[in-house]
């Protein structure tokens, strides 16, 4: 495992998708997402041929480093290993962890997605940094015939099993922070609520409000 990453200093995790950014370039809402906050991003496009996702990367992880944030790539593990990117983000079909920390080294950060509890046990020992248990809610980015969406109670008690880490997604938009952030659920990743926000900076900071509400004025209990 990475021992230089900790997730939890990370409210806000900004996963792209290059059909959801309102028509605008993905490095215009990527920026958006930086000037707001966000320091921790997923790159991730399931369609994109390997030369032009390389280039593509290889700018996102530059814009990324100007920040001082953190880029993972989603799934490609050699061309992480490639640009030099901080890591991967890996799906249960994909590399096995195993594999990608063979790859990438011991500093690079893996993080694996989650969906039942046969999967959260099964991950224990994988040399993984953190997990995406979802999706939370009904999302267009998912496909919910294999992976129903979950909701909060079912999320909160995954986590509780899980002896890494967690993070969370899966349609969850600005109203729904500081329920989950009650429920210890402080990283949340997110698509559509910053990519199509008509101001990607100001969407993040709004976010991030959120959460400071709470961490100010914690629920009794």
């Amino acid at each position: 495992m990475s021992e230089a990453f900790n997730l939890t200093q990370h409210r806000i995790y900004f996963v792209t998708d290059h059909n959801l950014t309102g028509g605008r370039s993905q490095l215009d809402v990527m920026r958006g997402a930086l000037e707001g906050g966000v320091r921790l991003i997923q790159y991730r496009d399931k369609d994109l041929p390997d030369a032009g996702f390389e280039r593509e990367a290889r700018a996102a992880l530059a814009l990324c480093h100007s920040f001082g944030a953190i880029l993972l790539i989603n799934d490609r593990v050699n061309l992480a290993k490639a640009i030099g990117a901080d890591g991967v983000h890996l799906g249960q079909d994909d590399m096995d962890p195993l594999e990608a920390r063979r790859i990438l080294g011991p500093r690079a950060i893996i993080g694996l997605s989650m969906h039942n509890l046969h999967e959260v046990h099964a991950a224990r020992e994988s040399p993984i940094d953190y997990l995406n248990i979802g999706p939370m809610f009904p999302t267009k980015t998912k496909d919910h015939t294999q992976y129903p969406a979950l909701g909060p109670d079912a999320v909160q008690a995954l986590a509780a099993e899980s002896r890494f880490p967690v993070t969370t997604m899966g349609g969850i938009k600005k109203s729904h922070l500081r329920d989950l952030a009650r429920r210890g659920l402080t990283t949340v990743a997110m698509v559509t609520e910053i990519s199509l926000a008509p101001d990607p900076a100001a969407r993040v900071r709004e976010l991030l409000a959120e959460f400071a509400l709470q961490d100010e004025h914690p629920s009794p209990g």
